[in-house]
């Protein structure tokens, strides 16, 4: 599935897949804008995995077979492939996991920070990603620091980046033109928005309880014990 956000279809009609492929066009639209419209999880349950990943990546030395592979065994629900130590652009907001290094076949698997350029899903885990995106916040700024929270368990050990297997940021400039000025403060603006409603349900359902808070304190209260 294509998202077009430049109107720009009959640019990818040389690429012998693209007829099979379904292409979604709205102008000056971003990916998570699309996703939330049109990958509703009832819609995508046939697929294990959801690659949400930007144009401008180049997967010439990327082997989804392998990829897959690690990641099935290793079990992640929220993994990217390594960034090329060349690529450009910038990180945004991540989603900060604790080191998880181990070894799955010989590659590695590291858990560290998944970024929003790139991400791959499980069906449990877009399921709950997806309820994440707010309809009006389409840049997905604040989503990153709050993926750890769909990775069905341990944000340690179920989201992690597959080192063995990477692809190069290209940082082009996208969405039809727009002044990254503009792009910036309307993320940041954004930014805040998120932070501010997941601060108010969380405040509103006094049932939830924060996993990795609670995880948090018991760890610093055995530390004190340990200091003592």
């Amino acid at each position: 599935m294509l998202f077009h956000y430049d109107g720009n279809v009959d640019g990818w009609w040389d690429l012998s897949w693209s007829k099979k492929a379904i292409h979604i066009v709205a102008q000056n639209q971003t990916k998570w804008w699309f996703a939330k419209r049109f990958l509703h999880p009832a819609v995508v349950s046939r697929y294990d995995y959801i690659f949400l990943w930007d144009e401008d990546l180049g997967v010439e030395n990327f082997h989804p077979g392998r990829y897959l592979k690690i990641v099935k065994s290793e079990e992640l629900e929220i993994s990217q492939p390594a960034l090329d130590p060349n690529s450009t652009g910038e990180s945004g907001m991540l989603e900060v996991v604790q080191s998880v290094q181990r070894t799955a076949r010989g590659h590695h698997a590291q858990g560290k920070f998944v970024e929003g350029m790139a991400p791959v899903f499980s069906r449990s885990a877009w399921h709950c990603a997806w309820h994440l995106i707010q309809n009006d916040l389409v840049h997905g700024w604040g989503m990153d620091m709050k993926l750890g929270y769909c990775a069905l368990g341990d944000r340690t050990a179920n989201v992690g980046i597959v080192d063995s297997e990477y692809v190069v940021h290209q940082g082009l400039p996208t969405l039809g033109g727009k002044s990254a000025r503009k792009i910036r403060r309307q993320s940041t603006s954004e930014l805040q928005i998120f932070k501010e409603r997941w601060e108010q349900a969380v405040k509103n359902d006094r049932n939830w309880v924060d996993p990795f808070q609670k995880k948090r304190r018991l760890t610093r209260q055995r530390n004190l014990r340990l200091h003592i």
